[in-house]
């Protein structure tokens, strides 16, 4: 088990998210986590793993849902919830679309790499199949600062 794949002893999920995202930084990955809930469990929290998995599609949000999608039997994560720290990008948009998620909760925007209130702002394109409820900007402070922390102690 890698770091950034233990589930944190919080019971709220966006805390969980955190705990995940800062487990990832301390592994020297970005620090963005996500946690992804189904009738109020947590059923998956992970945290950026794509440097320790030479994996560049192992963002946050993508390794929630394949673990969920495992745990549950099913391609389709109806009902499903996903939390996470950083807005996702296009890649994880798309994902999250296909698994079919009802609610993504997000803390920072990104105004770089998102592709829900920026960038391409995926869900309102006419090719988007299932577009989630959308709500951003929960502890947003707290997200953007563990970034900037990060990204600082680097430079």
């Amino acid at each position: 088990m890698k770091p950034s794949d233990a589930t944190p002893p919080a019971t709220d999920p966006l805390s969980a998210a955190f705990a995940a995202a800062r487990a990832a930084g301390a592994a020297g990955e970005t620090p963005v986590g996500a946690a992804l809930v189904r009738d109020g469990t947590i059923l998956a929290v992970a945290g950026n793993r794509t440097i320790t998995d030479r994996d560049p599609t192992a963002h946050a949000e993508m390794l929630v849902i394949r673990q969920a999608a495992r745990a549950l039997g099913s391609e389709r994560l109806v009902g499903c919830d996903l939390y996470v720290t950083l807005e996702p990008c296009a890649m994880c948009a798309g994902a999250i679309s296909f698994a079919r998620i009802r609610r993504l909760y997000w803390a920072a925007g990104d105004e770089k790499g998102g592709a829900v209130e920026h960038g391409p702002r995926f869900f309102s394109q006419p090719t988007c199949h299932h577009s989630p409820e959308l709500y951003g900007g929960f502890r947003e402070s707290e997200a953007a600062e563990l970034l900037r922390d990060f990204f600082r102690a680097r430079r």
